[in-house]
């Protein structure tokens, strides 16, 4: 999948976001930081699973969602999201 694609949904950026200041979170931890479901948190996980941004550990019954830094696609989208959000954004229309 490319950038834009991953970057279309918001709650994949407030994903990577949230994963990028934490490094790791516990998915119910990181339901309530995005403010989403879990269906939706989960289902965009897989999403980003798939292209190897993120993983999962379980430790017992808990489920830790990590952030994968080795990915050169992480690095790209959080310099995406980086530019996205700073206040001298130019937009430019096709």
């Amino acid at each position: 999948m490319d950038l834009k694609k991953l970057l279309a949904s918001s709650c994949r950026q407030k994903i990577i976001k949230e994963l990028s200041i934490s490094k790791k979170l516990n998915i119910m931890h990181l339901v309530r930081n995005v403010n989403s479901t879990y269906n939706e948190i989960n289902r965009n996980f897989e999403i980003l699973e798939k292209e190897g941004i993120v993983n999962d550990q379980f430790i017992g019954r808990m489920r830790i969602i990590r952030i994968n830094m080795e990915n050169p696609k992480t690095k790209k989208l959080l310099e995406a999201l980086k530019i996205l959000d700073s206040e001298n954004c130019l937009i430019i229309l096709s």
